[in-house]
């Protein structure tokens, strides 16, 4: 949120004339998701077009946040297209920003993430101006008034600028510059893209993975092999470390168990998209084998609400992304007493549970949503437990409490952490690092690695890996810096 001043300074630059010059050759800018987690825009350009690989939004600490307000260094005259890999928010969350100055796309992502950006983009709007009536309300922002960063308006137009394309297909986007998507299995719809790159009389390639999926994920495939390239942009989400697989389910069990017993309800943070299934698919199979109780289940976020739809869909359908031990399978996602809260009534009647529960509840990192009135209400008592399933990003909620922390801020208020607090990182979407280094090595050795979206100490401790076991050249390079292909 901002004022009406910070508002208004928002937009897109027109070019200066050094923007304008372009050198012959295929070159790449890291606009975001360089030292950080969040923010992802990679200009890709090989004279005379240029396309932007993720347009996503910065999260998690303050200046990270500001940096959405900021200016950014694009030139929309001359940006041709833009590439998604996925419909989090940190790859698409800025394209309404990029529609509402007058760009009209195209935007190029596949028919899974085409479906998930409708709905992520469509709430985020959604959630961004309810929080801003909220803090009007309650006077807790420094602004005033607060306004969101953008309205459904915005997001409507972003929406309309996407065009899907099938994994395996290549495509043109401008001249020069070509994409062939292929499965990340992160989340339904992800991908890693493969881009041809012409320029002066050069041809170049380059990878991108986008945020890679695990082969043990619950529900998807594995992610498909990387294709042969002089380039490489490779996240580093799980960079400094691995995955701790033994035993996950029997901890669930056991946390639950052990906080059902003691009259507790477990509230599990979780992403809308992908997060929420996947979580729903392990409490369904401990449940038809008796290892947790017989409680209700509450789902309590529209978007996931709206996502557990189209999962759905994508199983009946046979979507190639699908395991296949799911093409005759009954519902994988329902536990035994699924509820469905839908409005906001259903969700306030779960914060002072008449019986023990299980609570579902985006964000997964605990920014914003109904999952912070549920965690108002919960930490303080010892009775229950928070379940933190997935990465969080520093500056959030969900790291503070991962970390320790025995107070979090909620809506301007100190709330008390009484409640118990686990970590289980194992039913996270994201590649460990051992699973990035897998991936990347399956192909030839690239002339270049880029480390991107991961915090510096995990992508310098891959970037060494790489160096050391492999001797590849990986860069972690800086915010705004240029390099050729």
């Amino acid at each position: 949120m901002a004022s009406t001043q910070d508002t208004l300074a928002v937009g897109i630059s027109r070019p200066t004339q050094r923007q304008r010059t372009r050198t012959g050759r295929p070159a790449i800018t890291f606009l975001g998701g360089a030292g950080t987690v969040t923010g992802s825009k990679f200009l890709v350009e090989a004279c005379p077009s240029g396309v932007l690989v993720d347009c996503g939004l910065f999260q998690g600490l303050a200046p990270l946040r500001r940096r959405n307000w900021q200016t950014p260094p694009l030139d929309l005259d001359r940006l041709d297209a833009v590439v998604l890999a996925h419909a989090h928010l940190d790859p698409c969350g800025y394209l309404p920003v990029l529609a509402r100055a007058g760009w009209h796309g195209p935007v190029y992502a596949t028919p899974g993430t085409v479906r998930l950006a409708a709905i992520v983009l469509a709430d985020s709007a959604h959630l961004l101006m309810e929080e801003a009536t909220h803090a009007n309300a309650a006077g807790w922002s420094k602004h005033r008034p607060a306004l969101p960063f953008y309205d459904e308006r915005d997001a409507a137009k972003a929406l309309r600028l996407l065009r899907p394309v099938d994994f395996g297909v290549p495509i043109e986007l401008a001249e020069g510059i070509s994409v062939e998507f292929g499965r990340a299995g992160h989340i339904l719809g992800s991908a890693w893209a493969h881009l041809w790159l012409t320029g002066g009389g050069i041809s170049r390639s380059l990878v991108a993975s986008g945020d890679l999926g695990r082969p043990v994920h619950r529900v998807l495939r594995p992610p498909q092999p990387r294709p042969d390239c002089d380039a490489l942009l490779l996240e580093s989400t799980y960079g400094g470390r691995d995955h701790h697989d033994e035993h996950a389910t029997e901890r669930l069990a056991e946390l639950v168990c052990r906080t059902i017993g003691r009259g507790g309800s477990v509230l599990i943070p979780a992403f809308a998209v992908d997060r929420t299934e996947v979580i729903l698919v392990e409490l369904a199979k401990l449940a038809r084998a008796g290892a947790i109780p017989d409680v209700p289940v509450f789902v309590d976020s529209p978007m996931a609400l709206a996502s557990l739809r189209v999962y759905r869909q994508a199983l009946q359908e046979g979507w190639p992304e699908i395991r296949p031990e799911f093409a005759d399978a009954v519902d994988p996602f329902d536990p035994g007493h699924l509820a469905e809260l839908h409005s906001v009534e259903e969700s306030m009647s779960v914060n002072d549970p008449r019986m023990p529960s299980i609570i579902i509840s985006a964000s997964g990192m605990a920014t914003g949503g109904r999952v912070l009135h549920h965690l108002t209400h919960l930490l303080p008592d010892r009775r229950h437990t928070i379940l933190i399933v997935g990465f969080a990003a520093a500056g959030t909620r969900a790291r503070q409490l991962a970390a320790g922390a025995r107070e979090i801020k909620i809506h301007g208020r100190y709330v008390p952490v009484r409640a118990d607090v686990e970590v289980l990182d194992a039913f996270s979407a994201y590649a460990d690092a051992s699973e990035l280094v897998a991936w990347a090595t399956a192909a030839p050795t690239p002339d270049a690695t880029y480390l991107v979206h991961g915090e510096p100490d995990g992508a310098a401790r891959l970037a060494d890996r790489r160096r050391e076991d492999h001797d590849w050249c990986a860069v972690l390079p800086r915010d705004g810096e240029r390099v050729l292909v």
